[in-house]
């Protein structure tokens, strides 16, 4: 199965599947020298995991990480970094029902159109059970982002369903289970969220993610501009279905004196196109947003078919999100961080010595 890899320089190869043994990723391109340790990356991978509230799937998963290679004496060696993560808690039981059938709106379909054979426990390999290794690749770019850098990638909900969530603050992000940045907007969320799950429903999200401090100058024209590569890596998330970089289809609506980001000696007056222009970043803060769909796996009956064609109704049974965007945030942070962290080891390799004496102006955050 071909597409398990993102990255160039900095490149992540995801295995596993969802009731399997283990899943984990293959880290290629860490530079060598940086203290990394297994608490490094359980930081973010707590931050993934589920079970963590009521709104969210009780399978229970410690995300456990193992080290397997590429650290010696507390240090990256620039060899391959390997990260496992067990499963602990596989109910392969629940998906019986389901082996001879397709789920409406999830991958089984396609999945057996195209490779003839599925992993029907848990959908497999399709499976948001398979981003916890992408947060585990995530924390390391993030680490050496913050530590080469400066740079901050963190992101909030600025969606649930209908209820749209304003930037507040960075700190209420933590204190709650959605990842809202809206303090007072967690009370609400809950009651959503628990008339929904009462109802047997499902409900989708906008995330949106900002990457602070990057230099000006990184991406690489034409097809591997970094909007570009981030857009690439957002949509490899489950159940995403939309990915926009600053204003993104609003500026369909803007005049191109409402839109363009004008310059100024003392810095950029505003941050339409999301810190890109070009596809190379501008010194501005990246945004992206993303917009996740309902999860299809309810237990309300869908019409669908069998592997024969016939006509059948179909209920899932098993612990899934009621909405998988709850859970998002890391994961999104994650992706943009391995891109920005590929980005800037191909912008060292070409242009680590280009100088320009025009100054980096500063920019201005912008959130939607």
């Amino acid at each position: 199965m071909s597409g398990s890899s993102l990255g160039t320089l900095f490149c992540v190869t995801n295995f596993g599947e969802s009731h399997g043994p283990a899943i984990g990723c293959v880290v290629d391109g860490c530079p060598p020298g940086m203290t990394l340790s297994a608490d490094d990356i359980q930081l973010e991978l707590d931050r993934r995991k589920p079970g963590t509230s009521r709104h969210v799937t009780q399978r229970r998963e410690s995300d456990t990480v193992e080290i397997l290679s590429g650290v010696f004496e507390g240090q990256t060696t620039g060899a391959p970094i390997a990260l496992l993560i067990r499963n602990e808690d596989q109910r392969s039981k629940d998906y019986g029902n389901i082996s001879e059938t397709f789920r409406p709106g999830h991958a089984d379909y396609t999945y057996w159109h195209k490779f003839g054979i599925r992993d029907y426990r848990g959908g497999g390999r399709s499976s948001a059970r398979l981003t916890a290794p992408t947060v585990g690749a995530g924390a390391i770019a993030k680490k050496w982002l913050a530590e080469k850098y400066g740079i901050v990638v963190r992101g909030y909900m600025a969606a649930l369903g209908p209820i749209d969530l304003p930037f507040k603050t960075w700190e209420a992000v933590r204190d709650n289970a959605f990842f809202s940045a809206d303090p007072d907007s967690v009370t609400a969320l809950e009651t959503y969220m628990d008339e929904l799950r009462k109802s047997g429903d499902s409900v989708g999200a906008k995330i949106t993610v900002v990457a602070e401090n990057v230099p000006v100058g990184w991406g690489e024209p034409l097809y591997d501009r970094i909007d570009a590569d981030i857009a690439h890596a957002l949509m490899g998330l489950n159940a995403v279905k939309g990915v926009e970089i600053g204003d993104g289809f609003e500026s369909a609506r803007q005049l191109g004196t409402e839109h363009r980001d004008e310059l100024t000696p003392t810095g950029f007056l505003s941050n339409h196109a999301g810190g890109v222009l070009g596809g190379i970043s501008s010194g501005q803060d990246i945004v992206a947003h993303i917009a996740i769909k309902p999860t299809s796996s309810i237990r309300l009956p869908g019409r669908s078919i069998d592997k024969a064609g016939n006509s059948i109704e179909v209920v899932t049974h098993g612990r899934h999100d009621p909405c998988v965007g709850i859970r998002a945030t890391p994961i999104a942070e994650a992706l943009v961080a391995i891109v920005l962290m590929d980005h800037a080891l191909r912008h060292r390799a070409q242009c680590g010595d280009v100088m320009v004496e025009t100054p980096q102006i500063p920019g201005k955050l912008a959130l939607r």
